[in-house]
């Protein structure tokens, strides 16, 4: 299993970035994943988690800014940031867990938390200034 991020840069606060995380290895549809973040100094934090149904989960902080998404075609999960702010500069990391089933609602809780994802990718720096 592997989870590639990119998407990430610098932008003015304001600004937006669309992060990708291509999955291979496992099939997204299928899965309950998530965007994490981890900016220096502080613990890693939930941002928003999504599971095969499509239902999703936020953090208070990014609520009405940040949307999370699939598309299973291209087996790839996203994160649409908008109105960006600088203490959303971070380390940003996707997650999977291909065999959360039945147990979606546990990725449903919020905040959006790390219950058991079992794969991770090695992330993508967002800095906004």
């Amino acid at each position: 299993v592997q989870l590639v991020e990119s998407g990430g840069g610098s932008v003015q606060a304001g600004g937006s970035l669309r992060l990708s995380c291509g999955a291979s290895g496992i099939t997204v549809s299928n899965c309950c994943m998530g965007w994490f973040r981890q900016a220096p100094g502080k613990e890693r934090e939930g941002v928003a988690t999504i599971v095969s149904d499509g239902s999703t989960n936020y953090a208070d902080s990014v609520k009405g800014r940040f949307t999370i998404s699939k598309d299973n075609a291209k087996n790839t999960l996203y994160l649409q940031m908008n109105s960006l702010k600088p203490e959303d500069t971070a380390m940003y990391y996707c997650a999977a867990n291909p065999r959360c089933g039945g147990r979606e609602h546990m990725y449903l809780i919020e905040p959006p938390n790390e219950v058991d994802f079992g794969y991770w990718g090695q992330g993508t720096q967002v800095t906004v200034s």
